[in-house]
Order: structure tokens, then sequence, then C-alpha cells
């Protein structure tokens, strides 16, 4: 099923977040739409799934104009979408969670019968391994998000959008996903991909049509170079491979003896991990995601209940003291999560900026706030760090994860530090944002100082 979009315009106040798009995506296509963190593109793909009232502008399916005011609508009209973040009810299984809005009833009570038959034709269909009497919250993310996708296709969609799919997965789960993106296909399935990730658009789209500040760009053939597409993506060239200068090491900073970190149950996550990080050195622990790292940074920040061992930051044993002690000895921290750990998202972004030193001078002054100080310095920060608002008094919440994530590297960065512990500081961000925070952390080595990564 094709569908076009011709001259979709979206405002929030003086944000122009759609400015007049167009785009046509044919049958059995699938076709990207690239762009920075905060382009549009989420915006965009809520319009044609009735989540978000366009403006202006029309949508047609199969060339003719549809009135989408719900996503109900776009249902009726076979589009589907998978949101970055699911829409699923941890406990509820995942039969329960289809037959949400479908519900059908035989002698008063909830029959799961003819959901579960349909889930199980599909997941043979498609070669998806899902259980429907599984709980959502026993299932690895990658089988959540099939749950997703069967939500979608038992409503018989045509089209199918996927907003940012590979940002929350591994590289086998990425591989996976984009295995039944071409499987879909191949079925006539048109896809929708939003996505900033150049290597995945190159692997699997058609078509790509990039979108930079609500505008788009230029749309173009999968096999564009990388360097073209980051370049149209940021209005820049962006250097996709950071020039690193010569590895300096100094003393050490951090120094870990035998830690242990154990879970609520007793089980080992961490087993007598000893390691070193020296001022300016970046030290990078790889591995596939679940086998001890968010531990690890946590524990370093005294966040993790079950230690045993020992860490000290400069010769100083912090292990056993407060979340803010172990901040204010010296350590900047970046958590995996920006949005459950690393900002407060009904804040305002000044507030954000001053979380950790509310009541240090120049932040506090008397006892009071320095609201003069704090306002001019959050400017300042913004511009700095290019977090992309109208005001530093709107929420944190209304900012893309770009930015959030720019929020909490301006207000980590800021402070005199000794070590940095970054955990997955580019998660979920684009090219331009993935080059800013390279050369952040690479300044910070410049500047003496220790990186865990």
């Amino acid at each position: 099923m094709s569908i076009e979009l011709k001259g979709i315009t979206k405002k929030f106040g003086a944000l122009t977040a759609n400015d007049s798009i167009d785009l046509k995506v044919a049958r059995g296509e699938i076709h990207a739409i690239l762009g920075e963190n905060g382009a549009g593109k989420s915006t965009l793909m809520n319009i044609v799934y009735g989540l978000v009232k366009a403006d202006s502008g029309k949508i047609f399916v199969e060339d003719k104009e549809v009135i989408i005011n719900e996503p109900a609508d776009a249902l009726q009209y076979g589009i589907g979408m998978v949101h970055q973040h699911f829409m699923l009810i941890p406990v509820f299984t995942v039969a329960e969670n289809i037959a949400l809005g479908r519900e059908q009833s035989k002698g008063g009570f909830l029959s799961l019968d003819e959901v579960k038959s349909k889930i199980k034709a599909l997941a043979e269909e498609f070669k998806f391994d899902i259980d429907p009497d599984a709980l959502i919250e026993d299932l690895p993310v990658g089988v959540q998000q099939r749950v997703e996708i069967i939500k979608a296709l038992i409503s018989d969609a045509k089209v199918l959008i996927l907003d940012e799919p590979t940002a929350v997965l591994t590289p086998q789960e990425t591989d996976e996903l984009l295995n039944i993106m071409r499987t879909l296909k191949n079925k006539g399935t048109s896809i929708i991909f939003i996505t900033h990730k150049l290597r995945e658009v190159q692997e699997v789209a058609d078509k790509i049509t990039i979108i930079r500040l609500g505008k788009v760009i230029n749309t173009v053939a999968a096999n564009t170079s990388q360097e073209e597409l980051a370049s149209m993506m940021v209005g820049r060239q962006v250097d996709l491979a950071p020039n690193k200068s010569e590895f300096k090491p100094g003393k050490v900073i951090l120094d870990i003896n035998k830690l242990s970190v154990a879970n609520s149950l007793g089980r080992k996550i961490i087993d007598s991990l000893s390691l070193q990080v020296r001022a300016g050195e970046i030290l990078a622990i790889a591995g596939v995601q679940g086998n001890g790292q968010s531990e690890l940074a946590r524990a370093i920040v005294n966040l993790e209940d079950h230690v045993s061992g020992s860490i000290k930051l400069d010769e100083k044993e912090i292990l056993g003291v407060t979340v803010q002690d172990s901040l204010r000895a010296g350590i900047a921290y970046i958590p995996e999560s920006r949005e459950l750990d690393g900002l407060i998202s009904s804040f305002s972004i000044m507030e954000n900026l001053i979380l950790d030193v509310h009541d240090l001078s120049p932040v506090a002054k008397n006892g009071r706030l320095n609201t003069d100080y704090i306002n001019e310095n959050s400017s300042k920060l913004v511009k700095e760090f290019d977090i992309r608002t109208q005001s530093i008094f709107d929420t944190a919440s209304s900012l893309s994860g770009g930015n959030k994530q720019k929020v909490v590297l301006a207000r980590e960065l800021s402070r005199e530090v000794k070590l940095v512990v970054a955990s997955q500081p580019t998660r979920g961000l684009d090219v331009g944002s993935i080059e800013f925070v390279y050369e952040k952390l690479l300044a910070e080595r410049s500047a003496n100082r220790a990186i865990l990564l």
C-alpha cells in the first residue's frame, strides 16, 4: 500500500517541528527518514498515526485523501506504528497486550483464543519465537519489540512505521530486526523507518529522506555515502572518526580492587574485578549488555547496595559513602538512562543543570539560590553544549533524546572533576551529537581527567 504526505506543517508555539513536508512511500518499500535528534521525524510520523494533529497538509493512502484524527483512523487505513518506547503493560501477557482495544467477548468474558491463534500464525509466518502466554516483563527487549510489530500486523497494517526501532537493541537484535523488515517488505508491507543510524539505513533502506530542522533536505538512494548523509543531516561536514591526540597517562585516579557486586537475590553480577584508570586516559569497558557494565558504573558512584572490595579515587577510599559525596569527591557521572537517572523530566533545563550543586557557591548565596548567576550560567551552557531549546525554562521532557543527553553532559562536565564515568553516552544519538560527545570526552582527557567509558 502506498502513502503520500503533502505540505505537512506543525508548530508548537514558536517552534516549527514540520515545515511543509512532502513524502511518498511506495508499496513494498523500506523508506528511511533520517535526521538529527529533534529534526521533526517523530512528530511527522505521530501526525500520520493520528497522535498529533497537523496544522496544515494532506495525507493520501492509495492516492485517496484520508483524514486521520486518532490512531483508530490510522489502523482503519492500514497504518500501524511501533514506538521507540514500547506501549506494553509489563504485568500482562503477550496475548493480553495484543488483545487490548480488540476485545471480543463470549458470555461476558474476554476470549483470548482467537488472539492467541492469530499470534501463533503471524509468529510462524515471520519466524518469530513468541509465546502468547509469556509475561511482557519476562521478555528481552528485542522480543518485546516483536510483540509490538505483531500488534500492528494483527490489525492488518499495510504501512508499518518504526520509530527509532534499534535504539534499545543489541547488535544481534538489530540484525534480527533488519531481517524481519526485509521479510515484511517481500510480503508487500511498506515500512517507514525513522532513524539516525547510517549503517542500518544503508543496509536495509530502498530510499532515504533526510529531514533537518523540520524541513526535507533531499530524498536519495541507499547507496549514498555515509559522509554525504551525515553532512545533509547536520548541515555541515561531520568527522565520523574523531582525531585523538597522543596518549599521555598520568597518575592513577581510579583504583578498583577485588570489587564484587551482587543483585538483590545474592547472585554476583561482578566478581572480584580490579582495574585502574589514570589521568589523561580513556579506559573503555566492552561487552554484551547485561554483563556487569551498568553495575560497575553505578557502584563507582555508590548507587549499588550489595558491594564489597575497594574503590579509591585519587588514593582515597570512596566505597560506602553517599552518592552526593561520591560526586563531590570529583566524579562526573553520565548514567546509562538519561530519562531515569540523569534528569528530572518535569524540571526545567535550568533546574536540571544545577541538580547536584544547588547548595554550593556560586549557585547558592547566603543560603538562597543565586538566580542571576543560575540564569546566566544556564544560558551559557545551553549555548556551549548546543542544547536545542526555546528557553532554559522549558521542561526537560520537551527535549529530544540528544538534547537531553547534552543537558546531562553540560551539568556533569562543567564541574571540576577528576574522573568521568560515562555509561553508554552516545546511545540513541545522531551522528552530529555523537561527534559532539566524542569531542567533549576527548577534551576532558586533554584536561588530564581520567575517563571510564
